[in-house]
């Protein structure tokens, strides 16, 4: 089963314009609701086979974040209080290692998904989720991660 059947749809693009920027969003958006619920280990290899596909080619980049929507099998918004940073980033931590083992720092930027992650958790837990996952890189992939490929990516002058 393919948690996340558009990717390779985006990799036919992709190989197809080579010349063309293409920014995979939200970790290529995992499906584990509905139909694919339940099926968690199975998905996520797959999404791991497919990220690895679509990363050999090198226009394409990865944005890490909004693992908060509900597509990915978390139903925060049921729960009586909100999760904490720490959870967060248990929860999300095969995904974010395994995004950034494939892209590496410099074709991965972190990001936010908000404001429609709000209704679910606070920005401010999010960020601390997001930077006790990247705790152990080092200071030169921190400042790929959160700065250094976006302002490459989409060519901002800081």
């Amino acid at each position: 089963m393919q948690g996340a059947p558009q990717l390779g749809e985006c990799f036919d693009l992709a190989k197809a314009f080579p010349d063309t920027r293409i920014i995979l969003d939200h970790l290529g958006c995992v499906l584990r609701v509905g139909p694919y619920a339940g099926k968690a280990d199975e998905i996520f290899r797959r999404w791991k086979a497919d990220l690895t596909r679509i990363a050999a080619l090198d226009n394409v980049t990865v944005k890490i974040g909004g693992l908060g929507m509900r597509m990915y099998g978390y139903d925060f918004r049921s729960r009586p209080t909100p999760p904490s940073s720490a959870e967060l980033a248990a929860l999300w931590k095969p995904f974010v290692d395994t995004a950034i083992g494939i892209f590496g720092a410099k074709r991965s930027m972190m990001e936010s998904n908000f404001p429609v992650d709000k209704g679910y958790f606070s920005y401010r837990t999010c960020w601390n989720a997001l930077k006790r996952l990247t705790a152990g890189a080092s200071e030169t992939e921190k400042a790929e991660l959160y700065a250094g490929t976006a302002v490459r990516v989409y060519g901002l002058a800081i």
